[in-house]
């Protein structure tokens, strides 16, 4: 018995890396033709403000913002990094919530905290908006995201594939908000890892519902989301609302997707 059990777990981790090597195959292609993702240094890349956030000093309001940009370097050609930036009202200063790697390297956990730029340019990647409340919608919000980050069940574990990462973090904000009504885009490798024994769950949108093996295999049905199909979490589906094909690597194709 205690052997199958073994079997079955090295069983699990041959195929885990077998898939990864598959999609590190993939991404690699596209570096033989490309290598701008490769083409700027860290410590120089772009950090500052893209002027999408209201200015903390002028807006007294409370404004809750989702973002997302292509992650640096060759990880940009196949996932996007995403962070939530939050105002209280009266403060004159954003937080934002994010994860990453090498914070856990540094501080033994992958969240971080920190007083920041909300908006600003990802080691050079210009940033998305998601969705912006403000107002009583933010002040409502604001409370719940804090929860949820305090409440993040990985923070001692960080796997670029298939999570979880940066991007399960965020999804797991999102899906405990009920404020935010967004999805993450198809190119955020992670998004769909619900845990390691859970495998249903409502979808992020809170609208719709999915179906997920470890963020690997799995399929995601709502209205914001319309039909996602998930191989070795590569998501391949169709948005009906906001009209667009989803595709790993490009991410959207159509219109801009729009929060509920």
């Amino acid at each position: 018995m205690i052997c199958e059990k073994i079997m079955k777990i090295k069983n699990i981790k041959i195929t885990k890396t077998a898939i990864f090597l598959w999609i590190v195959a993939i991404t690699t292609a596209f570096l033989v033709y490309d290598s701008r993702f490769n083409s700027v240094d860290w410590r120089t890349a772009n950090r500052e403000t893209s002027n999408q956030a209201p200015d903390p000093k002028v807006e007294k309001g409370a404004v809750v913002q989702v973002y997302y940009a292509r992650t640096y370097n060759w990880r940009g050609y196949f996932a996007v990094h995403p962070w939530i930036a939050v105002k209280k009202k009266n403060e004159d200063f954003y937080t934002t919530y994010q994860v990453a790697g090498f914070y856990l390297r540094r501080t033994g956990s992958s969240v971080l905290a920190q007083k920041d730029i909300p908006d600003r340019y990802w080691f050079g990647k210009y940033p998305t908006l998601m969705q912006t409340l403000t107002g009583e919608e933010a002040e409502k919000a604001i409370p719940e995201i804090e929860k949820a980050v305090k409440s993040y069940p990985y923070g001692n574990i960080y796997e670029l594939w298939p999570g979880p990462n940066s991007n399960t973090f965020i999804s797991y904000i999102i899906r405990n908000v009920p404020e935010l009504t967004v999805e993450l885009p198809p190119n955020a490798l992670g998004k769909d890892f619900l845990g390691y024994t859970k495998y249903f769950a409502k979808s992020e949108s809170g609208r719709g519902y999915q179906f997920s093996i470890m963020g690997m295999f799995g399929v995601t049905i709502g209205p914001a989301e319309g039909i996602e199909i998930n191989i070795a979490s590569l998501v391949f589906g169709v948005d009906f609302l906001s009209p667009a094909v989803k595709l790993p690597f490009i991410g959207r194709a159509g219109m801009k997707d729009k929060p509920l």
